[in-house]
């Protein structure tokens, strides 16, 4: 089970969002590089970016900031990231720079086809991201719910050659009440296709449940709140989840 600390970039700083909601922002950082090489520090084998000013923005808002992380910790850990991608300029840019995923969300909704181009264009280098409320799918930053439903358009990726897919239970996120175990698996039983979970990770007993259910297709755990304030502690969590050969 491979834990993932997020770093969420709004206007050049390091900030989580309860909920996806720009207006309820805490800012830990105003050095996301320092931020970043203290997650390598604590024995994170893989980094989540988020732009979240190009999440709304539909286009990279944040890349001083990328580009700094990326030009310290590239060549030693593997780095993710999504918000703002449209566009396979924009894909290639970041893959210049470093990036060994880009995440795709919104335009993976509105262009389905763009997933599988860009799979075409960058194997083994894209992940879809997949958010949703209540099961129903949310772009634009989580701004719109679709009528979409998680699983039906999980399943339109499965052939494309994705990488894996990062399903995000926008309820949970930040909120620091536990992750949807139940929702998570039955994505992944659902598609051949490795999860990342998202959203509510808070303690050492999330990491459990998610061990638990390794299994059946959920690799690995996006890590945010819960390690800045302090209740989850990121490398103990990793050994733990080592240990248990999950």
């Amino acid at each position: 089970m491979l834990l993932i600390p997020a770093i969420d970039l709004k206007g050049g700083q390091c900030v989580r969002l309860q909920q996806g909601l720009m207006d309820r922002a805490t800012v830990f950082s105003d050095e996301p590089v320092k931020m970043a090489l203290h997650w390598c520090q604590q024995g994170a084998r893989r980094l989540h970016l988020v732009d979240l000013d190009g999440a709304f923005a539909g286009k990279p808002e944040n890349m001083i900031s990328i580009k700094a992380i990326l030009e310290q910790v590239a060549d030693n850990v593997p780095v993710q990231l999504g918000g703002g991608v449209r566009d396979l300029h924009t894909i290639e840019r970041y893959l210049q720079l470093g990036l060994s995923y880009v995440i795709i969300g919104t335009a993976a909704v509105k262009n389905p086809q763009f997933v599988r181009q860009a799979c075409v264009a960058f194997p083994g280098q894209i992940i879809v991201g997949l958010d949703a409320k209540d099961g129903l799918v949310a772009i634009d930053g989580w701004a719109k719910v679709t009528d979409l439903h998680v699983i039906e358009l999980a399943k339109r990726f499965a052939d494309d050659g994705i990488d894996s897919i990062i399903y995000t239970d926008i309820g949970r996120d930040g909120m620091m009440g536990g992750v949807n175990i139940n929702a998570t698996v039955k994505l992944a039983q659902e598609v051949a296709v490795p999860v990342i979970a998202s959203g509510g990770v808070t303690s050492m007993a999330d990491v459990e449940a998610l061990c638990a259910v390794a299994e059946q297709g959920v690799v690995g755990a996006i890590v945010g709140r819960a390690i800045y304030e302090g209740s989850l502690d990121l490398a103990t969590a990793q050994r733990m989840a080592d240990q248990n050969k999950c």
